[in-house]
């Protein structure tokens, strides 16, 4: 099945449905699926075939919604942008996909550019706003094709849907190739493990870039005709949201940790009614348990977490809602744990011969499955790498136990070694984030010539605790956390630099201190 029929099937038995709403706009699936066709048959006028790739630079709205259903119709390769990239590095994404067309918001006019500097391949530009010359107009296009039928491409299990670009720890980013039989069981696997139970009466709220995981989990809610409402601006405003989970009784969202903790640190969670939400899905990267905590307190029992990397699209672990709880004497409440395989997935703790190791002990997180990817486009290299012995491999470290729940270390790049011994920061960072003072914090190794390496520490204070120093974190550690894997140095900043999505990336955290030269390191 092409996967743009969950559109066509939506649109046939809810045709008056709310779909989208942003702002004071809101859009049926009637309309949204005629749009889509009008795009589908424009483009298909303009010489655009099955297997083209379609580059989007666009911030959530309408058009950038829409846009990944017009592709999977026309069987074309969906290639969507973070719209906070620079312009060279969308101009990489363009080249290295071999993008066709590119549909492109119109304050994006040095992202276009670049993009025609950089790639042999580009024949169309279609702008959403006002277009330049050469350049085509995206409501135009729309206005003069609507009326046409639905007419999705046949295609194959493995023919191409969507170019996945990974964030990446090093070097440039890495086209993850989903197809569309992989991605029809990477929803089915989504709504049976993380929204079970969603109908055409839920609403769905975005607040990530439509490019990647939040795109994912729109897929889901198309499929079962729930709405999704966009923020009506790309800049996060915690009581903006909460106003919006009250107005439109928002029952589920996909977000980050780092989301989550700013969303139920604001006040406005306790100024609006909240009491629709029954999933808040959480990704990326594993929460803190003390923010965990504080989110269970303020939200109810509505968290699941979900573990997997954009090359399995999640699909590696799950933690339900019924596996969280904020007592931590309740045998329910898993601390730590990323949860239990996904359905359909197996999942294995490896050594470096691809032998399990046994429980408990650590290892490389490893799965395989129907939701793995076909494998990196242009990169056969990385792509052989990432699937050595028949499994995709994670880069993660982490360890099982009897029961068969995942527990996440940290990032193969994450651990150092200490006087000899292997430390793993995210164990340590637990510990500090239950100090009151601790906002945030992230722990990296640099190298030491005494010691091999250590471990340094940057650190966010909360608001009232601008008095705490090294001291007082070493004492809290005392006790709570073999000292061999203290950090040697505690930096403190004002605030901590994340992703476009959210996440903290301790790549550019490293870069920084070597920046301000607060460590003298050479960048790896």
């Amino acid at each position: 099945m092409n996967l743009g029929r969950l559109l066509t099937h939506t649109a046939r038995l809810y045709p008056q449905h709310p779909a989208l709403i942003q702002g004071e706009k809101t859009w049926t699936w009637a309309e949204i699926n005629a749009r889509v066709n009008a795009m589908v048959s424009a483009l298909r006028a303009l010489g655009v075939h099955k297997g083209d790739r379609i580059l989007l630079q666009s911030r959530n709205n309408l058009q950038t919604f829409e846009n990944s259903w017009t592709a999977f119709k026309l069987g074309c390769v969906w290639v969507p942008t973070n719209f906070r990239l620079t312009p060279p590095e969308v101009a990489y994404l363009g080249a290295s996909s071999g993008a066709k067309v590119m549909i492109v918001e119109d304050c994006f006019h040095a992202h276009t550019d670049a993009v025609k500097d950089a790639s042999d391949s580009l024949q169309h530009i279609v702008v959403i706003g006002q277009p330049r010359a050469n350049e085509r107009s995206y409501e135009a296009l729309i206005a003069e094709h609507l009326g046409a039928i639905d007419a999705e491409e046949t295609v194959s299990y493995d023919d191409p849907l969507w170019f996945f670009y990974t964030s990446g720890t090093t070097g440039k980013p890495k086209a993850g190739i989903l197809t569309h039989g992989q991605m029809a069981f990477v929803v089915n696997n989504h709504l049976a493990d993380l929204i079970p139970g969603t109908t055409e009466q839920d609403c769905s709220i975005a607040v990530a870039p439509l490019s990647h995981g939040a795109g994912i989990h729109a897929l889901l809610n198309v499929a079962r005709g729930a709405a999704t409402v966009l923020m009506p601006s790309e800049k996060l405003d915690p009581a903006v949201f909460w106003q919006a989970v009250e107005r439109y009784r928002v029952t589920n969202m996909f977000t980050v940790p780092t989301i989550i903790k700013m969303l139920v640190e604001h006040p406005a969670v306790d100024q609006y009614d909240h009491s629709s939400l029954r999933y808040v899905i959480y990704a990326g990267a594993p929460m803190y348990r003390a923010d965990q905590k504080l989110a269970l307190h303020k939200l109810g029992k509505v968290l699941v977490q979900y573990f997997g990397l954009g090359e399995v699209t999640g699909n590696i672990t799950v933690l339900p809602r019924e596996m969280h709880s904020a007592d931590d004497t309740d045998p329910n409440a898993n601390i730590g744990s990323c949860g239990r395989p996904r359905v359909g997935m197996e999942v294995a703790v490896l050594n470096d011969k691809l032998e399990p190791v046994p429980v408990g002990e650590i290892g490389e997180i490893c799965c395989r499955g129907p939701a793995v990817f076909a494998g990196y486009h242009g990169n056969p290299e990385a792509t052989a790498k990432a699937l050595r012995g028949g499994w995709f491999h994670t880069g993660d470290l982490g360890r099982m136990d009897e029961r068969g729940l995942l527990y996440i270390t940290g990032r193969e790049s994450d651990m150092y070694i200490s006087g000899g011994s292997n430390v793993y920061p995210r164990e340590v960072e637990e510990v500090l984030l239950t100090h009151p003072g601790v906002a945030e914090i992230a722990i990296l190794g640099v190298p030491d010539e005494k010691w091999g390496e250590i471990g340094v520490a940057v650190v966010v204070r909360r608001d009232g605790y601008s008095a705490l120093e090294t001291a007082e974190l070493l004492g809290h550690l005392e006790g709570r956390c073999a000292k061999y894997r203290w950090p040697r140095q505690f930096i403190f900043w004002d605030t901590m630099p994340k992703s476009g999505y959210g996440k903290i990336v301790k790549k550019d955290i490293k870069a920084l201190l070597i920046e301000r030269g607060e460590i003298a390191i050479t960048q790896t």
